[in-house]
């Protein structure tokens, strides 16, 4: 099948199975895997003008839904904590798009911006996962929630009952409160609208929507629940790129020249794929230690920088 924005010819189902590997992959930690996708995209099918980034928003727009929705019939969404990623994100992700048409188009430029980026980030998490876990807080949140998701797993089928739901409770200019199997869980409000406009912009050129990296931030920096974070960065990056996608739709006509727009049929392929991985992943997290989860962003940040600081030299 010939994809024309892309410029490249494949059969349909590797897009459509590299969709669903990634976001089954990705989707436990809040993470659509759009940030594994943009290298197959690029070195693998040689898809490489700034459009490529307008189609990795398409498939985060397809793909997320599926896990969103298990996220939210689970009662692990935090809204609040949601909304404000959403209104950092948004104005950022604009100026990210506008940043990658007219400064980065240069693929080899963008790859080394973009290794960077992750290595730095990959590394911070590793570093933050090779402490000591604290006693109290999200890391005691965790514990719980894996005891209890153990211990449901025992139940006989007919007898199970529902897991215990996140309790949103204030939300203000100083903080984001919630609490999570009787752990009363925090956030500075500012905090985490300045880191995602600054996540805005790097997503907004990344093509990712920004899941990928403010998810390990979450994590490592305002020591949030793993279990509690996905919902919302998967919804954040969801909402970004559905503004992404659209901007850069609008842009195209301004520059003739070069390819700007999404593949559609493509993204679309790719989408389908993972909506139906994010869907599975979102279904299974409960059952992964928050550990395991954390090691596997970490994983994720540092196979992408790694890979595309390396290609500089193949």
């Amino acid at each position: 099948m010939f994809f024309p924005v892309a410029g490249i010819e494949v059969a349909p189902w590797v897009p459509f199975l590299a969709g669903f590997a990634v976001a089954l992959v990705c989707g436990m930690g809040g993470v659509s895997g759009a940030n594994l996708l943009l290298p197959f995209q690029m070195s693998v099918l040689g898809f490489t003008t700034p459009a490529v980034s307008a189609t990795n928003h398409l498939f985060n727009i397809v793909a997320i839904p599926g896990g969103v929705y298990r996220f939210i019939r689970e009662g692990r969404m935090v809204w609040p904590l949601t909304w404000v990623v959403v209104a950092g994100t948004v104005p950022g992700v604009l100026i990210g798009v506008l940043l990658r048409v007219s400064y980065l188009p240069d693929p080899e430029h963008f790859k080394v911006f973009a290794g960077l980026v992750l290595l730095y980030l990959g590394l911070f998490m590793v570093k933050a996962l090779l402490r000591p876990p604290a006693g109290g807080g999200a890391a005691a949140s965790e514990k719980r929630f894996q005891q209890l998701v153990n211990e449901f797993q025992r139940r006989d089928a007919a007898s199970r009952e529902p897991l215990p739901r996140v309790e949103l409770g204030r939300l203000t200019l100083k903080s984001i409160d919630y609490t999570f199997y009787g752990e009363r869980i925090s956030a500075p409000t500012m905090g985490v609208f300045g880191l995602s406009a600054l996540v805005g912009i790097i997503g907004g050129m990344y093509g990712i929507g920004g899941g990928a990296i403010i998810a390990p931030f979450f994590v490592a920096i305002f020591h949030l629940p793993v279990y509690t974070i996905a919902g919302a960065c998967l919804m954040g990056t969801f909402l970004t790129s559905v503004v992404a996608a659209l901007f850069y739709q609008v842009l195209a006509p301004f520059y003739p020249d070069l390819a700007v727009a999404p593949d559609w049929l493509l993204g679309l392929l790719m989408g389908a794929g993972g909506l139906l991985g994010m869907y599975i992943a979102a279904r299974v997290q409960k059952f992964v230690p928050a550990q395991a989860i954390k090691w596997l962003l970490a994983a994720i940040l540092l196979f992408g920088g790694g890979r595309y600081i390396l290609n500089i030299w193949l």
